[in-house]
């Protein structure tokens, strides 16, 4: 089956996420050894944690945020025929894109303070600005993905798969 173009940026996004995600759990793993094994440490094991951590929250928003696969409460949703489902399911992608927009906007700004104000971590001195950048560009993923589902949504409904918990159930 031929992917298209949108499909391959949303398989490239989930994948990223995915080296997030492995990248957090090497270095929490590296780091528990050396420490209990040769007891040392890793120079900014903490600052490079909690900022990867920051990274991996926001591509997790981008990878979740085009499946629809984030936690939900649907007793509205499962109780209306399909058209007001998918009506709800436009609304609450609107509504999600919006916050989304509204984050990336300040995630910039801090983004932008930390470059201003020569943000180091606390050994090596390294600028923090980067991770916040990478952090950003995972919520502008995020934005990008979101627009495509609310695109397929709106105009392309047989493009996406049906709601996580039905998938389960098939």
């Amino acid at each position: 089956m031929k992917r298209n173009f949108m499909d391959r940026v949303i398989d490239s996004i989930e994948w990223l996420a995915a080296i997030f995600v492995g990248l957090v759990a090497a270095d929490i793993f590296i780091s528990v050894v050396l420490r209990k094994v040769f007891n040392t440490s890793i120079p900014d094991s903490y600052d490079f944690g909690r900022l990867l951590l920051g990274i991996l929250i926001f591509w997790g928003i981008a990878a979740t945020s085009y499946r629809g696969a984030h936690i939900t409460v649907d007793l509205v949703w499962t109780s209306v025929g399909p058209r007001m489902k998918r009506a709800i399911d436009i609304f609450a992608t609107l509504v999600l894109m919006f916050v989304v927009t509204v984050q990336t906007a300040m995630l910039f700004d801090k983004v932008r303070g930390t470059w201003n104000d020569n943000v180091l971590t606390y050994d090596l001195n390294i600028p923090t600005w980067p991770f916040f950048a990478i952090a950003w560009a995972g919520d502008v993923c995020a934005v990008v993905l979101i627009g495509i589902r609310t695109w397929r949504l709106i105009f392309q409904p047989e493009l996406l798969s049906s709601k996580p918990e039905t998938q389960a159930n098939e």
